[in-house]
């Protein structure tokens, strides 16, 4: 019998999990630890709230959460409440699947400033993440400065712009839906450093942009290269480029016809954030393109600014007595092995890149070098304690573990509280949580 342990009960986590029980059968028993009492990561902190059918992923995950020899072991906070050299010595093969919960800093004058916030904080306020639901952003300033050209920043801003009847379908948190039914934002603009033909938006979601009540997307035409130019991009982002020039050319009184402005800002890089105390204006450079890289061209300008929302890329949260590159922002590794008997996969192995769906095949690869470092002997002989050395490690130390059964109370109790229109009222801390329980 093998043991693994899995930190991380995310998309990586899980779908590790599955290729696990693919690749070992019964010959394997894994532990899948979690920092709170509740599974999915950023399924269910990170994914949009009126993005519903891909959270629906998760039905998946409870399949292999199910299984006898996969374990749900929440509300256990690796490195602090158990080391992972004590992980190292219980199990076989620990796998780190954390993600990239982290923001990472646009390092500038001005970042300090009330009312700017990373996108790992602001869409886990507007999530009910228990990290961020005590953010309370001041929606009541009329621009918004949205910055990234990715799906992050898309999702950003249709949030901020939609009305309250738009959420119904939507899991929002209360403090969330109540705080955006009162803002005052009536321009927002999506800052990016290069152009059309550079953006990491997909075609559904800056689609959805165009099918808002009360806000309408606006494209300069002038920043759009030759029609021509098109014919060279990939189909998906080709699609995204045809949605903008559709942008630029709605005509002005059918834009005027909606309360809010998104407006797209291309080849703009953020230079400062200015303000006293409070953020309230962005100075920023415009760029030119030279061999596809956005170089500065000393032409600067401020926009108002009376929120700032930065999406530009997260960072892996270092877990003490793991190498870390600080660099790339991840665990440092050998395409997944840390050192013998350690491995990473998914966000914390390659950086934030790619869709959850990136994170099956990344499971795939990584347990084939298990398998492999067990063949070669790279991981010894199995005999390790494994769940039952880490039971009785928790209970000599206290730890309240909250199993999947637990977790299952949890999200019954959420969908009973929910709004009208809505599958679930989360919890938004951990003792509310674990209360739940009974």
């Amino acid at each position: 019998m093998r043991h693994i342990a899995i930190v991380g009960s995310g998309p990586a986590g899980y779908y590790f999990a599955e290729a696990a029980q693919k690749t070992f059968g019964e010959d394997v028993r894994v532990d899948v630890f979690d920092i709170m009492p509740v599974p999915y990561g950023l399924i269910r902190t990170g994914v949009a709230p009126d993005h519903q059918s891909i959270k629906g992923v998760s039905r998946r995950y409870e399949k292999t959460a199910l299984t006898e020899n996969v374990r749900f072991v929440g509300n256990i906070a690796i490195g602090r409440d158990v080391k992972i050299e004590e992980l190292q010595e219980l199990y076989d093969a620990v796998v780190l699947a954390t993600g990239a919960p982290k923001d990472r800093s646009l390092a500038m004058p001005g970042e300090d400033l009330d009312n700017v916030f990373g996108s790992a904080a602001f869409v886990g306020w507007y999530n009910g993440h228990p990290e961020f639901a005590d953010l309370q952003p001041d929606l009541s300033g009329d621009t918004a400065v949205v910055v990234g050209m990715g799906n992050v920043a898309l999702d950003v801003a249709r949030i901020l712009a939609k009305t309250p009847d738009e959420f119904e379908g939507s899991d929002i948190v209360a403090h969330a839906y109540d705080a955006l039914h009162e803002s005052r934002i009536e321009r927002i603009v999506i800052l990016g450093r290069r152009g059309p033909h550079q953006i990491m938006m997909t075609p559904k979601e800056l689609g959805e942009l165009g099918q808002l009540e009360r806000a309408a997307p606006h494209v300069d035409a002038d920043d759009l290269p030759d029609v021509g130019e098109d014919a060279m991009l990939e189909p998906g982002l080709r699609k995204s480029v045809t949605l903008l020039r559709d942008f630029a050319a709605t005509p002005e009184h059918i834009r005027a016809e909606k309360r809010i402005a998104i407006e797209f800002a291309f080849f703009s890089q953020p230079k400062a954030l200015l303000g006293e105390g409070k953020v309230s204006h962005i100075e920023i450079e415009k760029t030119q393109l030279v061999k596809g890289r956005a170089q500065p061209t000393g032409e600067t300008e401020t926009l108002p600014a009376s929120l700032v929302v930065t999406c530009i890329g997260y960072r892996t949260a270092p877990i003490p007595g793991v190498p870390f590159d600080e660099r790339a922002g991840r665990f440092a590794n050998d395409e997944g092995r840390i050192m013998p008997g350690l491995y990473c996969v998914g966000w914390a192995r390659r950086g934030p890149s790619g869709t959850i769906g990136t994170n099956k095949p990344d499971g795939v690869g990584m347990i084939a070098k298990i398998a492999e470092d067990i063949e070669n002997g790279a991981l010894g002989r199995a005999g390790k304690k494994g769940r039952a050395g880490f039971d009785a490690l928790a209970k000599a130390n206290g730890l309240d573990v909250v199993t999947f059964q637990d977790w299952k109370k949890i999200e019954e109790a959420e969908a009973a509280a929910a709004r009208e229109g809505s599958p679930r009222e989360k919890f938004v801390d951990v003792e509310a949580m674990i209360k739940a329980l009974g």
